[in-house]
């Protein structure tokens, strides 16, 4: 019998995404028009309609192969940023471009170094590579504590050292010094990752700037967000060091993007003005739901957050996530069981900033579950 080389292809840790509005309406008689849906960290206006009508425009030619690097893409990404065309690779969303990384720049039982907890696709993909991933803890609140994820670069040398900001699943954000600091330190033979897949709604955007100063660092970055295409699957890395996309490109798959998700991107990549609307509205409905959580016994908002989600701290100690989830889903509300994220752990909920109606039926529902 043929077995899969490593046991993380069958036997590993799964990602677990946020429910769909679909299932809960159906399985707890919910209207689907009554359900927030705050697991999944969706652009609270939907689409990019500038990446709308480009798709609309695009649909005469599925029936063509797109070019196999994406160019038109890449060209729109480079020419936004201030870079050349040749230092991007797209993927099919972000985390394809993490895998890429992964397989390009670690060798197999090679470490690669992430906080604790982290994006659980930097361990899945890790693990299921045969690349050994290492974690750096974090600290009260899940501070990044930046001196000791340094000494542990320091100390077991990673091919990868990725750096989310801001951090998912808190939300905090790490400073410009801190990541200029933690490019500093890293050794020739490490990778450093910025992932700012939720960077648009910290309003302090720096990793492009970094990019100019140091030749080991990849910006990582995804359209599902901010310009809220999602369902189109369109993520990105870029570096100033074109010797660090030329692997990414021979590795990834041949026609990794379709019609439909390059011209999306083309269009959604200068949508500034909807990308503008949704963090707006996610500025203001952080600190408004801050608020509301802030008048409910046996809960506590983590604060810090510069994300679109955040921590919910679980109090009470007669509750934990999963019960807190399931009551949740109950009253048409989807969030994250923080034990569905390790590291993270049965005290913790992820939620997602998103309009005030939504936000009104978490507090609403958050309120309603008994406390003894």
């Amino acid at each position: 019998m043929v077995k899969a080389s490593y046991s993380a292809l069958t036997e590993g840790e799964v990602y677990v995404p946020g429910l769909s509005a679909e299932y809960v309406s159906q399985t707890y008689g919910v209207p689907l028009d009554q359900i927030a849906k705050l697991a999944s960290a969706e652009n609270p206006h939907g689409a990019s309609p500038k990446a709308r009508e480009a798709v609309d425009r695009m649909l005469g030619r599925l029936d063509i192969y797109p070019d196999w690097t994406a160019r038109a893409l890449r060209e729109a990404i480079a020419a936004k940023y201030g870079f050349p065309a040749d230092n991007v690779v797209c993927g099919s969303g972000e985390t394809e471009v993490i895998s890429m990384v992964i397989r390009a720049f670690a060798k197999p039982d090679e470490p690669v170094l992430m906080h604790d907890p982290c994006f659980p696709l930097y361990r899945i993909y890790s693990n299921c590579e045969g690349r050994r991933p290492v974690f750096s803890p974090m600290g009260e609140d899940f501070a990044p504590e930046i001196d000791r994820y340094i000494a542990r670069m320091k100390e077991v040398n990673p091919k990868i050292a990725f750096l989310t900001n801001p951090h998912n699943p808190s939300g905090i954000m790490i400073s410009e010094a801190d990541a200029r600091r933690v490019c500093e330190a890293a050794s020739k033979d490490t990778l450093v990752v910025l992932d700012e897949a939720y960077v648009h709604y910290t309003e302090a955007e720096y990793g492009m700037k970094l990019l100019k100063e140091f030749p080991n660092l990849i910006v990582l970055r995804t359209f599902s967000k901010a310009f809220g295409l999602a369902g189109l699957r369109i993520g990105f890395g870029i570096s100033n060091n074109p010797a660090l996309i030329l692997p990414l490109r021979h590795i990834k798959p041949t026609w990794n993007m379709g019609q439909l998700q390059i011209a999306g991107g083309v269009a959604g990549i200068n949508d500034d003005e909807h990308v503008n609307r949704a963090v707006k509205t996610v500025v203001e409905m952080r600190a408004y739901v801050a608020k509301r959580i802030e008048a409910i016994p046996g809960f506590r908002m983590v604060p810090g957050s510069r994300a679109n989600f955040f921590l919910t701290q679980i109090l009470a100690p007669e509750l934990d996530s999963t019960k807190v989830f399931n009551e949740l889903l109950k009253r048409g509300v989807i969030v994250k069981d923080g034990s569905d994220i390790p590291g993270l752990g049965s005290r913790y909920l992820r939620v997602d900033v998103n309009l005030q109606k939504h936000m009104d039926r978490f507090a609403d529902a958050l309120a309603d579950i008994k406390i003894a």
